[in-house]
């Protein structure tokens, strides 16, 4: 057990807690590999929008409308939640809407693009409060110098859930293609697998995890109230200058990882020729590498440094962009999903370690809240620019993702003035109250 040692742990967490923890993104990322990734973006444009030239940018409309959401709700919800020591309640109530989300997807057919649209923004939304919530527990369970490698352990353990979710939906989808089976009718069975896979792992997470804040005696009017002290957090902005560097470095490349995950699919099969299944295999070994990657850089991320390890992702990034540009092969194209996945789960691992890093103990919530505010700015920026150039030239998504490269280069500038050791200090000063 020397690879999951309590040596990282807080004085007085349980490796149970922990693992409570990162079950929880076992849970969930079935939602972002089976509906986000790998079945439902390309059955959207596909078969619900009938493949017309405006699918694309109507699917990452729908994504960014759910971003915007978030974007307007998250950081008070936070800030209401660490008052209120109720990340675990919230987390819970969010779970539940997103997998009814998710199930619900089931009922969206060709042609019924409006219903696909509102479930999409639902469930988009409903995802992105829970991880937002999930994350904030990280700095109560992991020392500040092993927190790297401790995210590292939920980011591996959530691709080994996305790749449970999106293996038996292929296992399903295979057979359903043997006996002469359609889209329309087996890819709505898989959102109904997906959604009973992050309800029954979810159970895990609430029957193991802690809530170990305590509530503000002087707390006092709802959300107004957490209105409030947000926007008093505001106005301290130039005391946390790192994590706000942060936060606009996040919103950069943030928005490059969105790209992959909200149109992978799509551009593999409408660009590169992949069939359905061909996809669903892709991404289940991209979800293979990403789950090495976050495993071995959250140790590696520990020793290097944080925002090195950031850089080097970033820079894997802008290579993955161009050789999927460039190439015209399935061969090639799979060299660009290796180097993405290694990429994925490091740089989201390190994003997250770092927005722990520099967050006041006293309040993780918010600005974890933030943080989701910074990445869901990203999620809109990125994929909605994709689309609108694909449908502005007329189909072409090669320029499309080479205009992704320049969002992690604009990461890496960004995170140049960011500085850990200030940043951590400016977090540790921050009033208790």
């Amino acid at each position: 057990m020397a690879l999951f040692s309590t040596q990282a742990l807080n004085p007085g967490v349980r490796r149970r807690e922990v693992l409570g923890w990162a079950m929880y993104d076992f849970a969930n990322s079935g939602y972002t590999t089976v509906v986000l990734t790998a079945v439902f973006a390309a059955y959207f444009v596909g078969a619900v929008a009938g493949g017309a030239d405006w699918a694309t940018f109507a699917w990452t409309a729908a994504l960014s409308a759910s971003h915007a959401i978030v974007m307007f709700t998250i950081p008070a919800m936070g800030a209401w939640a660490d008052r209120h020591a109720a990340k675990k309640r919230l987390l819970a109530l969010t779970t539940v809407g997103c997998v009814l989300a998710t199930a619900a997807l089931a009922l969206v057919g060709p042609g019924a693009v409006a219903l696909g649209v509102l479930l999409i923004v639902v469930s988009n939304v409903f995802f992105a409060w829970g991880e937002s919530l999930s994350a904030a527990f990280l700095p109560e369970l992991a020392r500040p110098e092993t927190m790297g490698r401790v995210s590292g352990w939920g980011w591996s353990l959530g691709y080994v859930g996305g790749m449970l979710a999106l293996g038996l939906s292929l296992a399903y989808v295979l057979w359903a293609q043997a006996q002469g089976q359609t889209a329309a009718q087996f890819v709505p069975v898989t959102m109904l697998i997906t959604a009973v896979v992050f309800a029954l792992a979810s159970l895990v997470t609430f029957s193991l995890l802690r809530e170990r804040a305590q509530p503000n005696a002087q707390a006092h009017g709802g959300w107004r109230e957490s209105l409030r002290r947000l926007r008093a957090t505001a106005r301290q902005a130039s005391h946390y200058r790192d994590f706000m560097w942060l936060l606009a470095c996040a919103a950069a490349y943030q928005g490059g990882v969105a790209v992959a995950i909200a149109l992978a699919a799509i551009y593999a099969e409408q660009v590169i020729g992949f069939v359905q299944q061909e996809t669903m295999v892709l991404i289940f070994v991209l979800n293979i590498a990403a789950m090495l990657g976050a495993l071995a850089f959250g140790y590696w991320q520990d020793r290097l440094g944080h925002k090195r390890a950031l850089a080097v992702t970033l820079l894997g990034w802008v290579a993955t962009c161009v050789i999927a540009a460039l190439t015209t092969t399935k061969g090639g194209f799979w060299y660009a999903a290796a180097i993405a996945g290694v990429c994925m789960g490091s740089s989201q691992s390190a994003g997250r370690a770092m927005a722990g890093m520099l967050a006041p103990p006293a309040q993780l919530a918010e600005f974890f809240g933030l943080w989701t505010f910074a990445t869901r700015v990203a999620s809109i920026v990125g994929p909605l620019s994709y689309g609108a150039i694909t449908w502005a030239t007329g189909g072409n998504q090669r320029l499309a993702i080479g205009f992704t490269a320049l969002m992690f280069v604009a990461g890496l500038a960004l995170l140049a003035p960011v500085n850990m050791e200030r940043g951590r200090r400016a977090a540790l000063a921050a009033p208790a109250g």
